[in-house]
């Protein structure tokens, strides 16, 4: 995930229709970096054993411990490398355009298109929400590194929201925070359905909710009575 000012520069992913392991040769650390990410939206960081990251890496052990001291370690790349994934997806395009609002709905379209529904990155899903669950009161130092994830999404949200107001694409009374959390829950809460059921009608019409709750939030046009 991402922090409110890391909206320049998103590379766009290459139009092509190679699988990302043919178009993007990867040397043995890149591999295993990116098989555990899989691994770990499948079956979550516990319950991934090493024997499962060497045979989805086509690792040894030695090549393995020639670049992680532990499990631990590697979970710290992963995240790094899920984090640049999440920007890359979910942040296209959004510099193009002026308005916060606009913004806001391109960042749900393309969490939508192109974060969520890339199932052969993801295919357990959003890794920070499956990490999360699963890492709760068990590994204190690993969730704090995933909470920023979720802060910098929060913060990005509720800043939108704020310009929003301030170019009258959203009612100035509206609350920021109230608004900033809805959107983000249902970001989760979208995530999490699509991840049990993996339905993309369900996703496309959750999203949709969301871009229908923005667009109710605009200012009501007034009308002269005279």
């Amino acid at each position: 995930m991402t922090g409110p000012k890391e909206l320049d520069n998103v590379r766009q992913d290459r139009p092509t229709g190679l699988s990302w392991r043919k178009r993007d040769p990867m040397n043995l650390k890149e591999r295993i970096v990116e098989e555990s990410l899989r691994l770990f939206t499948l079956k979550g960081f516990l319950s991934t054993s090493m024997n499962d990251i060497l045979a989805a890496s086509q690792a040894s052990k030695g090549g393995f411990y020639n670049h992680f001291s532990s499990k631990e370690e590697l979970f710290f790349d992963v995240l790094s490398v899920a984090r640049k994934h999440w920007r890359r997806k979910n942040l296209v395009g959004m510099d193009r355009v002026d308005s916060p609002v606009e913004k806001l709905r391109i960042m749900l379209d393309n969490y939508r298109d192109r974060y969520l529904k890339d199932t052969e990155r993801l295919p357990g899903g959003c890794p920070f929400i499956m990490l999360s669950v699963e890492l709760a009161d068990q590994k204190p130092a690993l969730i704090k590194e995933l909470n920023k994830g979720f802060s910098g999404l929060k913060k990005m949200i509720a800043r939108l929201v704020e310009e929003g107001k301030e170019k009258g694409e959203l009612g100035r009374k509206i609350d920021t925070v109230a608004v900033t959390e809805l959107v983000f829950a249902g970001m989760l809460g979208a995530s999490v359905m699509f991840g049990v059921d993996k339905s993309f009608t369900r996703l496309d019409a959750a999203i949709a909710s969301l871009i229908d709750y923005l667009d109710s939030l605009a200012p009501k046009p007034t009308h002269n009575t005279q």
